[in-house]
Order: C-alpha cells, then sequence, then structure tokens
C-alpha cells in the first residue's frame, strides 16, 4: 500500500472511532445515568434548602400572627378610651357619693367643705 492510500484509510478509521465514541458518549442511557447521578448528588441539598425554607415560613407566619394580634390589641384599646372615660366618670361619681354619705353620717351638712382627709 502506497502513503495516501494509508491515510485515507487511517482516516476513515479514526472518523468511525470518534463518531462511535460520539454517539456512546451520548446515548440515551448514559444520559440518564448522567442525570441520575447528578440528582443523587444535589438532592440531600434541596431537601436541606426545603426543610430550611419551611422552618423559616412557619417563624414567619408565627411573627406575622403575633403582630396582628398586637395591632388588633392597639385598636382595641384605642377604641375602648370612650368606656375608660366612662368609668373614671363614674368612679368620680361613687367618690362625691361617699364623700357626700361620709359628711351626712359625721354630721355635717353637704353644703359644707369636709375636713382634709386622712387617708
Amino acid at each position: 500500500m502506497d502513503e495516501p492510500e494509508m491515510q485515507l484509510k487511517g482516516k476513515k478509521v479514526t472518523d468511525k472511532f470518534t463518531e462511535s465514541v460520539y454517539v456512546l458518549a451520548n446515548e440515551p442511557s448514559v444520559a440518564l445515568y448522567r442525570l441520575q447521578e447528578h440528582v443523587r448528588r444535589s438532592l440531600p441539598e434541596l431537601a436541606q434548602h426545603k426543610a430550611d425554607m419551611q422552618r423559616w415560613e412557619e417563624q414567619s407566619q408565627g411573627a406575622i400572627y403575633t403582630v396582628e394580634y398586637a395591632c388588633s390589641a392597639v385598636k382595641n384599646l384605642v377604641d375602648s378610651s370612650v368606656y375608660f372615660r366612662s368609668v373614671e366618670g363614674l368612679l368620680k361619681q361613687a367618690i362625691s357619693i361617699r364623700d357626700h354619705m361620709n359628711a351626712t353620717a359625721q354630721g355635717h351638712s353637704p353644703e359644707e367643705p369636709l375636713p382634709p382627709s386622712s387617708a
């Protein structure tokens, strides 16, 4: 065999070999194996991230509930100021009645000023 013919056969063999390796490397079963390998390596880390996110979501939901409850309590306090003023008025009225009753019991007339109390 002469040199050019030998080179042509060598080129054909290398081309066929290259094509075979390329087909083998890209065969679907090899691709699935590589995919499975990747998933096996990545899955534990992804599962940990998922668990972390779920825990953070639960903590966030708890914080949101706490804030909403606190806002509701503050709003209820603001809304109840009317009742506090009413109670304050009733207490003042009760104190006035008590003082009037004490004055009557001690023999003072209700119009006379009371002596300072020692309490």
